[in-house]
């Protein structure tokens, strides 16, 4: 039986396999901006996992396989004389292995993180996804999630 959990630093060598996975994913897209590496190593992973405000969940098949995680971030507005001093999840990162997609890892993942940030008082859940990654925007579509501000831009 599956689990979604919090990482542990055993989980570290899979989680970089999927972060090489997702990295690959926006490098593709935007070569122009992503370089092919991971975006953390193994130090900075176990400071990470161990951190209350970055907490990480991974997606355990039940027989120790690592099959997606979900890197969070505690955040609250910096300046409240303009925005309300609400407590924001941040997902900084989702990604399911490439060889489970399409079988609800990726949902497991996001109901725990939801189900999660209401446990901690959360006002709202956000996350960002890059257009180049049209698979990820219809995932977080088909769960509700609605664009709450939009990020554009001029290449030069």
């Amino acid at each position: 039986m599956y689990s979604v959990r919090r990482a542990t630093e055993n989980d570290i060598p899979a989680i970089l396999e999927l972060l090489k996975q997702v990295n690959k994913v926006h490098h593709d897209g935007r070569p122009d901006l992503f370089k092919l590496a991971t975006k953390y190593d193994g130090e900075e992973l176990k400071a990470i996992i161990a951190n209350e405000e970055t907490p990480v969940f991974v997606y355990d098949d039940g027989e120790g396989h690592i099959l997606g995680h979900g890197f969070c971030i505690m955040q609250r507005p910096d300046n409240t004389k303009l925005l309300t001093d609400i407590r924001t999840l941040y997902i900084d990162d989702i990604c399911v292995d490439e060889n489970a997609r399409g079988k609800h890892v990726g949902k497991a993942i996001y109901d725990h993180i939801i189900d999660y940030a209401r446990q901690k008082g959360c006002y709202n859940v956000t996350l960002n996804v890059w257009t180049c990654n049209p698979g990820a925007m219809k995932f977080y579509e088909k769960l509700g999630l609605v664009p709450y501000k939009i990020g554009m831009e001029t290449v030069l």
